[in-house]
């Protein structure tokens, strides 16, 4: 089977190539499917560069969704042709941007909803739902989400408004109004973040979650609360003292409801915005995209 993977460490643009390797075959409890799409994401790129060491060659692609052609020992509940989708396993020597891939974990794709599409909720949501759960209770408080316009901030206001708390996100103007659709206020990134959501909110909200912590608006966000612990961030440390961070923390994302948002997403109430669709010959394309910051959106590579 073709699949992309890195027998060194290094930069992606140097060290990824799209290899012929064995198929997979799928341990007990796993499922292998021939993988239609795969989500890409920075940690990808991170894999590369030594995130999680391990033996090599190694894979990339966090994400899929594909075709069940083979079932492990014990498995129950799906079959050889169903379409599911989930998170990909990447300690092995393959992973997600394969032609074949083990699974974990897995959901059915409801009717309505593209592989591109489902295999763009799992790194999302999973992140989203679990940093949406590190802020505790949120129903009736106000909330900032920072970093609306990448996927996880996307999908973490989406789940805020449905647990009930009044919305406020930054997000670019690619987003903005389905974010207002969703039913957010919506402000921009530029300098002067705390005054505007401070206006918006009529004072200080009671909670941030900051889903872009490359952008460095930490001191901004602090100053939109009344005290830094409301603060959580992504990022892996925190210049600001007092700030929550989720790493430090040990928040790992959550998949157990990722059938009940794919249902969501299927009837229209819930997205992960897919910003381009790359076949799997054109990852380069695909990597400096991503590393531009400027994908607006999932980056998706169809492999078959």
């Amino acid at each position: 089977m073709r699949t992309l993977r890195f027998s060194e460490h290094g930069p992606a643009a140097d060290v990824l190539r799209i290899d012929d390797a064995p198929a997979p075959a799928p341990g007990s409890g796993q499922i292998r499917i021939a993988v239609r799409s795969c989500g890409l994401n920075p940690a990808d790129w991170a894999l590369c560069e030594g995130l999680f060491p391990g033996d090599l060659p190694r894979g990339i692609g966090l994400e899929v969704a594909g075709t069940v052609d083979a079932v492990g020992e014990g498995v129950t509940g799906t079959s050889v042709g169903e379409l599911v989708f989930g998170p990909a396993p990447f300690t092995g020597s393959s992973a997600g941007a394969s032609e074949q891939a083990v699974l974990d974990q897995w959901f059915p794709v409801p009717d309505g909803l593209s592989p591109d599409h489902a295999a763009a909720l799992p790194m999302a949501v999973g992140t989203a739902y679990s940093a949406t759960d590190a802020l505790g209770e949120i129903h009736g408080k106000t909330v900032l989400v920072h970093g609306a316009g990448t996927t996880t901030g996307f999908a973490a206001a989406q789940i805020a408004i449905m647990r009930g708390a009044r919305v406020i996100v930054t997000a670019g103007e690619t987003h903005a109004d389905a974010l207002r659709e969703a039913g957010a206020k919506v402000t921009s990134y530029r300098a002067g973040i705390a005054d505007r959501v401070r206006e918006l909110a009529g004072g200080p909200v009671d909670l941030v979650l900051d889903t872009a912590p490359f952008s460095e608006a930490l001191p901004e966000l602090v100053r939109a609360v009344d005290e830094p612990a409301h603060v959580v961030t992504l990022g892996l440390s925190s210049p600001e003292p007092g700030v929550r961070t989720l790493v430090g923390e040990g928040v790992r994302p959550s998949y157990r409801m990722l059938g009940e948002f794919a249902e969501l997403a299927a009837a229209g109430r819930f997205s992960v915005p897919v910003s381009r669709v790359f076949p799997m010959e054109a990852w380069r394309a695909a990597l400096e995209l991503s590393q531009s910051r400027q994908a607006r959106g999932k980056l998706v590579l169809r492999i078959s």
